[in-house]
């Protein structure tokens, strides 16, 4: 057999057969990224459509009800939307005050739950890390006390791709900048790793942002203000300080170290916002393991369900379906489901089968899941995350995040292995993708767990048509059902998925994190 036809074989029981084709794969596709679902935003009721199906997907694969009402687990999030007819920025130095304009200038960041008016000081911290165990500290000798920190989003490449990612993370830097006294922080990113161009982030600002109603969950207690700056005026902030952005830029492209200093200006903000409450869904459900002595323990496979919904318009489109982001990997998990029951497969841990809500506005619906298990917390062994795995082209190779991470590395290896794939860690960690899925909820509980995407060789054919994919379609209303797809790839993909986690749910020991793992911590 062929290595193509081995990738594409499934498995066929005497009374169902599945075409190993990809068209049941992009039959879900096409529903969850249909113009009806209005791209299933957060608690929306095309979410909540979205959510339905699923559900419906489930119990037709068999799978027992795993959420807290049937297959639905209900999330509760706070929203916040800015006024901006109310809510203003501006820098004042040497006596001078300079408005900013919103949306031009700089966006207010609404995941943290801002104060009303802020006026503080500015302090530039480099790329603002502070990580003992690799001798780095960007904020030694700095007052930061009532500050606002000023920071470049970028990671020093000779670190490990994993951490990169953790500590690059917002939530990290925040409690590296609260327990150093500061207020608030103003994000600037360095344009060359940039995924998606200001002019189509901006119109964003103005969605409402979320947080779970659980306040234990909140990743900033105690921020006042997050903004995040227009690299393209991000010169303003240095004027007079003997420092222009460009140098800056220039020396972090180079991989050297950044000056820290005090910028001789303030920060005044006054943001006005309407808040709001509301509800959305995980969707859940179990493919009971065989194994008396295992059944009790899960590995669980997930996906986000939810998209951006409708927002400013982009050549005349409203609607961002989210085809790739994320219909794909829902459509691939309940394509795993599926064979499964087709094959009468049955592992000996269980399956818990999980579409996640909230992956947009911080993985949020995730991070609760973790938090709030429908199913013994201990009990959970290893996660499988599929987000936005690009099936542009033909899969000769998987992109792993967490590869080197824990044992699981191993599997996905010998899965590969007998597939004649070639497996890959992340090429390229400054964008920071280990930590952009829901598998970092399961991480930030201690769970061991890895994502994979269709991979591809820097500087080759692929590379270049991801790159275009990133730059058109990423989070614009053109990731719809109008483009390009490699079915074959797809169907390909998902049956990786399913080997592999056959594979973790039939391992006689549980997985467990490489002791070379900074995450390893995590389950300490």
């Amino acid at each position: 057999m062929s290595r193509v036809a081995a990738a594409l074989a499934i498995a066929v029981t005497a009374a169902t057969f599945v075409v190993a084709d990809g068209s049941s794969w992009w039959k879900h596709v096409e529903f969850l990224a249909s113009d009806a679902l209005q791209g299933r935003n957060t608690g929306s009721p095309g979410h909540k459509r979205a959510a339905e199906y699923v559900a419906n997907q489930f119990k037709r694969a068999g799978l027992e009800p795993a959420g807290t009402n049937g297959y639905i687990q209900s999330v509760g999030f706070e929203t916040r939307q800015i006024d901006e007819s109310r809510s203003s920025l501006s820098l004042t130095r040497a006596g001078t005050t300079i408005p900013l304009t919103l949306g031009e200038h700089a966006n207010v960041n609404l995941r943290v739950d801002p104060a009303s008016s802020v006026d503080a000081p500015l302090v530039f911290v480099g790329r603002g890390l502070n990580i003992p165990d690799q001798q780095i500290n960007d904020l030694e000798g700095l007052d930061l006390k009532g500050a606002i920190v000023v920071y470049v989003n970028t990671m020093p490449r000779t670190l490990p791709s994993a951490l990169q990612a953790h500590f690059g993370s917002n939530p990290e830097r925040w409690h590296m900048y609260r327990e150093a006294g500061a207020v608030g922080t103003i994000t600037i990113a360095n344009p060359k790793n940039v995924d998606i161009p200001w002019a189509r982030s901006a119109p964003q600002r103005l969605q409402p942002a979320m947080s779970l109603a659980d306040r234990a969950l909140d990743d900033y207690p105690g921020q006042q203000v997050a903004i995040t700056m227009n690299p393209a005026y991000a010169a303003l902030l240095f004027e007079g300080t003997g420092h222009t952005f460009d140098e800056l830029l220039a020396l972090d492209d180079a991989g050297k170290p950044l000056p820290r200093f005090s910028l001789g200006a303030r920060l005044a903000a006054r943001i006005a916002v309407t808040r709001a409450v509301l509800e959305s869904q995980n969707v859940a459900g179990i493919l009971r393991g065989s194994d008396p002595a295992r059944r009790s323990e899960f590995v669980v496979l997930s996906a986000h369900l939810d998209h951006l919904g409708v927002a400013e318009p982009i050549r005349g489109d409203a609607i961002y379906n989210g085809a790739m982001d994320n219909a794909s990997g829902v459509a691939a998990v309940l394509e795993v489901a599926a064979r499964l029951r087709a094959s009468g497969e049955r592992p000996a841990r269980s399956l818990l089968f999980v579409a996640v809500t909230g992956e947009e506005k911080g993985e949020l619906g995730s991070r609760y899941f973790a938090a709030h298990p429908t199913v013994p917390g201990a009990a959970l062994v290893a996660n499988v995350n599929t987000d936005m795995f690009l099936p542009l082209f033909p899969l000769k190779e998987l992109m792993v995040l967490g590869l080197d991470e824990s044992d699981l590395g191993a599997d996905v290896r010998a899965v590969a292995a007998g597939l004649h794939l070639q497996v890959q860690a992340d090429p390229e960690p400054q964008r920071n993708r280990f930590i952009r899925s829901d598998q970092y909820s399961f991480i930030r509980a201690g769970i061991p767990a890895l994502a994979m995407k269709v991979g591809y060789e820097m500087h080759t054919p692929e590379a270049a048509i991801a790159e275009r994919w990133t730059a058109a379609r990423y989070h614009a209303p053109s990731d719809d059902l109008n483009q390009p797809v490699d079915r074959a790839a797809a169907d390909a993909f998902v049956d990786v998925v399913r080997q592999l986690s056959l594979r973790i749910a039939n391992r006689v020991d549980r997985p467990r994190w490489n002791d070379s793992s900074f995450f390893r911590r995590f389950a300490q």
